[in-house]
């Protein structure tokens, strides 16, 4: 872990406003921001893609629907008001990088650089590029049809989660607004389009560079070293951008903030980022998109597919998170309207609690990870044991055995591996 030294931390250049929700005057700075994703992805994926398109109508329907659930109050955007804030930004995001990202980048470079070096070695760059586009495509709609299908599980169960929202600290949102349905959707769209502009570095990097058949062992071997190596550091950087993102109001209301505009359910998730946010990581912070397309494609299905699971705090509801895991992550508190914890909220063992038999699913997830909560506790003082946290459990207790009652099929799926 670094140095947990709330001087690096918690700094900031401008000014500090926590926030967790938006408001009517963010309007024009919300569309201003989903107008920038449709254009990057219009140019990015080019103008005859049918990505391209599906963004376009997912940005003009993300702007309609923060109309109809906030309203739209005058104001002056905040870029426009203060611009040395973008510019703050950026500092932060480039001070905030790991090494682990340059290695990255420097293994494909050095790839590329090996391809033009040796044209007459049959690289096979073209069923390269070729694969590489097939598992693009496979797990954007994989994802999709996972994410979809949890739609229909939140719609056929509508009322369990209007019910449950209405006993948290979104009982406020569906007092202004009491469309349950909208809001199963708006967070089936948020978390789609999310996705889509979260890949578009991925297809920028698989059109633009070029993948060697002969190199392909050992790029899978740098990329899994390159994979450990990111684990161990993701979550002082993850509690950096992620604080950032929660009291630098710019970067909430243009990164972070769709990530909580939507209700707290796997139907939002990516990997814990909103729509611009994720090509921002995924670009210039994660090190995944920068590795073999075929080593991509495994750990971002993976990553993507527990964020799903791991984010879907509604219980009794498919995919069904188990007891156990919640005990032992507190990021269901976070989108229960509460700032921290900013880190990834999990602790391996509970107070007083026996050390357990590590299962293979955990076992190569680093303490650095396992124990992300540390640094919450170190550099905010956060109590374990909290009464948001109890609240929440209270409330999966009732939820899920009203959920059971009406099951045939009455026990809960095994919690999936402690990954946010």
């Amino acid at each position: 872990m670094t140095t947990a030294d709330p001087t690096h931390f918690h700094k900031l250049y401008g000014v500090k406003r926590p926030r967790t929700t938006y408001r009517g005057k963010d309007f024009f700075d919300y569309t201003l921001m989903t107008v920038i994703c449709g254009v990057a992805l219009y140019f990015i994926y080019g103008p005859t893609h049918v990505l391209s398109w599906v963004t376009i109508a997912l940005c003009v329907y993300m702007i309609v629907a923060f109309a109809l659930r906030h309203g739209v109050e005058a104001a002056v955007p905040l870029l426009l008001r203060r611009p040395q804030d973008a510019l703050y930004m950026i500092v932060y995001k480039i001070q905030n990088i790991k090494p682990v990202y340059f290695f990255a980048v420097a293994v494909l470079l050095l790839e590329n650089y090996i391809i033009r070096i040796t044209p007459d070695l049959p690289h096979h760059v073209g069923l390269m590029r070729n694969i590489a586009l097939w598992l693009f495509y496979i797990h954007l709609g994989g994802i999709t049809i996972y994410r979809t299908v949890i739609l229909v599980a939140h719609l056929r169960e509508r009322v369990l989660v209007r019910d449950f929202l209405m006993e948290t600290s979104w009982k406020k949102a569906f007092s202004r607004r009491d469309n349950v349905v909208l809001e199963i959707f708006h967070a089936y769209f948020t978390g789609l389009l999310a996705h889509i502009v979260t890949l578009a570095p991925w297809y920028l990097i698989i059109t633009h560079f070029e993948f060697s058949v002969l190199a392909l062992p050992l790029a899978l071997v740098l990329n899994v070293f390159t994979e450990s190596w990111y684990l161990k550091v993701v979550n002082d950087w993850f509690y950096r951008d992620h604080w950032l993102g929660h009291n630098s109001e710019l970067e909430f209301i243009y990164l972070h903030g769709t990530h909580h505009d939507a209700i707290p359910s796997g139907l939002i998730a990516v990997a814990g980022n909103g729509h611009l946010e994720g090509f921002v990581r995924y670009l210039i912070a994660f090190p995944t998109f920068f590795l073999n397309p075929i080593a991509t494609f495994a750990f971002l299905t993976l990553i993507v597919q527990k964020d799903i699971a791991t984010h879907q705090y509604i219980p009794g509801v498919y995919p069904k998170l188990g007891r156990k895991y919640l005990e032992k992550a507190q990021h269901a508190t976070h989108h229960m309207g509460q700032l921290e914890p900013y880190s990834f909220g999990l602790k391996k063992e509970l107070p007083g609690e026996a050390p357990a038999p590590v299962k293979k699913s955990a076992a190569a997830i680093p303490d650095e990870l396992m124990n992300s909560i540390g640094l919450d506790e170190h550099l905010t003082g956060f109590q374990w044991d909290n009464e948001s946290h109890r609240k929440y459990m209270r409330l999966f207790d009732k939820y899920s055995k009203a959920s059971e009652e009406e099951s045939d099929s009455p026990s809960l799926e095994s919690e999936p591996p402690p990954i946010q």
